[in-house]
């Protein structure tokens, strides 16, 4: 195996978690996917509309988003947002997130 592709695996490892974090942290108000990979892009955090929709298809599975249509525009879109163990588990995740990543900073700053 090469170097590249080694680096390039281990990078989708790290960013999968943090795709999920970030698509929570911008559903606190109701979006519908384009708006989020807008949302996301604008924010320094590029995601594919690929990624993006199983992804939140698979949330919503979980519990965690809630979805809805709006059929006033032309065409019609899909809303999500955070249910209340969205808001729930997002907290949890962010507090995580915070802990682990001061500890891999110690880690990796010695």
């Amino acid at each position: 195996m090469e170097k590249e592709e080694i680096i390039n695996g281990l990078i989708l490892e790290l960013r999968r978690g943090a795709v999920t974090l970030g698509v929570l942290s911008r559903l606190s108000e109701p979006h519908y996917g384009y708006s989020l990979v807008q949302i996301l892009e604008e924010s320094g955090f590029p995601i594919e509309p690929g990624t993006l929709y199983p992804l939140l298809r698979r949330l919503e599975k979980q519990g965690l988003l809630v979805s809805s249509w709006d059929t006033n525009e032309n065409r019609p879109r899909k809303y999500y947002r955070l249910s209340e163990l969205g808001r729930s588990v997002y907290n949890r995740l962010c507090d995580e997130w915070r802990s682990l990543s001061e500890r891999v900073s110690v880690l990796i700053n010695k």
